[in-house]
């Protein structure tokens, strides 16, 4: 088990990889995740996926949702419901109006309908084999995911650099692992799942 501390800590030395992987790979990152695509997860026709909207040296998933919304699946965008509760997810499509909130983050706007992904496309600082990743702290993807396992199947991939893998991501009872990670190289299945 790990402390908040230590989290925090690991979180700090994230960021500054995560900013360094940016520097070097740029758009080459988003294009590469769009080649990869999902087919490694053999959704079925018409699955409801959601991504998110890259801020600041995210890696940028929008071309690899452009492709998926080109095979015919249903996109959605996570809107944050306040502090300490889980996210909603609004239905979305490449081109749609878009507003922003909170560290300049884009959402739905309220007007779209609100969808159960099947697929959840999971931004991180940090990721390890097992599965744990290194969010900003806030726990929203962690609440939404442990809402919707309860709920139905749901798989969790989140979009990283490769270079944001480490040997042992700090993680408390309550953080919810990942399914798969999907980087510039290629997708990864989890070993804690």
């Amino acid at each position: 088990m790990y402390t908040g501390d230590e989290k925090r800590e690991e979180r700090t030395r994230a960021l500054a990889r995560r900013a360094a992987a940016f520097a070097t790979h740029g758009d080459r990152a988003r294009a590469r995740l769009a080649e990869h695509g999902l087919a490694f997860l053999a959704p079925p026709p018409g699955a409801i996926i959601s991504g998110f909207a890259a801020i600041r040296d995210e890696i940028d998933p929008s071309a690899l949702l452009k492709r998926l919304a080109g095979e015919g699946h249903t996109l959605a965008l996570p809107v944050m419901q306040g502090k300490d509760k889980p996210l909603l997810f609004r239905a979305w499509a490449p081109g749609d109006a878009m507003g922003k909130v909170q560290w300049g983050i884009a959402e739905p706007l309220p007007d779209k309908p609100e969808l159960q992904p099947d697929i959840i496309l999971v931004p991180l600082l940090a990721f390890d084999a097992a599965g744990y990743r290194l969010g900003y702290g806030g726990g929203f993807y962690d609440r939404s995911l442990e809402l919707l396992r309860a709920l139905k199947p749901v798989i969790a991939v989140g979009i990283a650099y490769d270079e944001l893998k480490v040997d042992a991501v700090p993680h408390l009872h309550y953080d919810q692992p990942l399914d798969w990670v999907l980087t510039p190289s290629g997708p990864l299945r989890c070993s804690g799942t």
